[in-house]
């Protein structure tokens, strides 16, 4: 097959971001012409050099289109736009592909998938990695009601429009079954995680960062990922506080945005705050195999329950236990397979008393990290997800 996929915000292992779509695009570039039409604004974010920015095999179109998680609503409406811009010039050009797969956020780029593919006569398929507009609009970043109303209707549109829906988790599924959109035009694809990445971190390299953080003899809760609005890192820094007096127990965070002022000032108040720099995609499974703990924490937001973080799935398939905060589907799935605790968002105390409890009960921790270990295996290997989407074009283009 001959394959477009509409990605804005393409990354690769040396940088530090979930990298789903590059080991899709590798395996599928093995069997496929695959063509990736993204911007650049990733590039500058590479830690390391030890991978190419696109698998071989796979034809770049790159638009020099910057985009920062600090950039304001305007800023990212003009980011959006210029990309959908360029998809659309793109996407008309060049030899025709069989199918068009399209990767939101934002809700521009399958906008662009459909317009490409009606005025092409091809299939597109509808990557939801997020629902929008729900999850701006929960976020205060679209206040208009009209704009909201034309929003709504335009996902509606594009859900409709689509020849196949991809969502990363099942809540996902479920709320766009619930606007009118047959199931059996819908596929839950989890977000899932680099299992072959994790298996090749050592015992050795595993100790040699506990050395090189002074991390010995220590109970290690990790927070890794976005300092974001919509994280509830106030919350986790409240536990920090709260927890101050136990010298057993050491938080160590790694990434970075929004909050990232608040975390540095609460690392130099508090001692049992250790901060790590952003890690490249390949280095990150060490820092989540030395982790006793891990959080997966976001605002008390209903759209927020369906989102599917790649730290849940790097902390299971490392056999570390983890803490979540959405009543939704990883709630459901922790209490289902025994790999972790939920506690209710928005509550230092609750997620304090769920942390000593959990750091507390020895046997109960280590079964629930082989818990997730064995599922990890079994469900999230993306090389084994990817043969599930590789279904959803083969039967799109039929």
């Amino acid at each position: 097959m001959r394959l477009t996929l509409l990605h804005q915000h393409h990354h690769n292992p040396d940088c530090p971001a979930t990298c789903r779509h590059y080991t899709f695009m590798e395996a599928l570039a093995q069997r496929h012409n695959i063509s990736l039409i993204t911007s650049s604004a990733w590039r500058q974010h590479r830690i390391t050099q030890d991978y190419s920015w696109v698998p071989d095999g796979v034809t770049l179109f790159e638009s020099d289109v910057p985009y920062k998680n600090k950039m304001n609503v305007p800023q990212r409406l003009f980011s959006y736009s210029r990309f959908a811009a360029y998809c659309l010039t793109k996407g008309l050009t060049g030899l025709k592909p069989d199918a068009i797969w399209a990767v939101a956020t934002p809700l521009s780029t399958p906008w662009v998938a459909a317009r490409v593919a009606a005025l092409r006569s091809v299939p597109w398929v509808f990557e939801v990695q997020d629902l929008w507009p729900s999850f701006p609009i929960a976020m205060g970043a679209v206040k208009n009601k009209w704009l909201q109303r034309r929003l709504y209707q335009q996902e509606r549109s594009l859900y409709h429009s689509a020849s196949h829906i991809i969502t990363l988790s099942p809540d996902m599924t479920d709320y766009i079954a619930e606007l009118g959109v047959p199931r059996q035009k819908i596929t839950t694809n989890l977000n899932g995680t680099d299992l072959h990445l994790a298996q090749q971190v050592t015992n050795g390299q595993v100790e040699a960062l506990r050395q090189q953080l002074q991390l010995q003899g220590k109970q290690v809760v990790l927070y890794a990922g976005t300092y974001g609005r919509a994280n509830d890192i106030p919350t986790i820094l409240e536990a920090v506080a709260a927890l101050a007096d136990n010298t057993a127990i050491q938080f160590v965070f790694t990434g970075g945005g929004y909050y990232e002022p608040q975390v540095q000032e609460v690392a130099r108040k508090h001692p049992n705050l250790t901060l790590v720099p952003p890690l490249p995609r390949h280095k990150v499974f060490t820092l989540f195999k030395l982790a006793t703990l891990s959080l997966v924490t976001f605002n008390d937001l209903p759209v927020l329950q369906t989102n599917s973080p790649a730290k849940f799935y790097d902390s299971l398939v490392c056999g570390t236990p983890v803490i979540v905060t959405n009543p939704g589907w990883t709630k459901t799935f922790v209490e289902r397979f025994g790999c972790g605790w939920y506690t209710p968002a928005e509550s230092a105390v609750n997620l304090s008393l769920t942390i000593r409890y959990a750091l507390e009960n020895h046997e109960e921790l280590r079964a629930a990290g082989a818990r997730g270990a064995m599922v990890a295996k079994k469900q999230f290997d993306r090389l084994s997800l990817v043969m599930q989407v590789e279904e959803v074009l083969k039967n799109v283009v039929k």
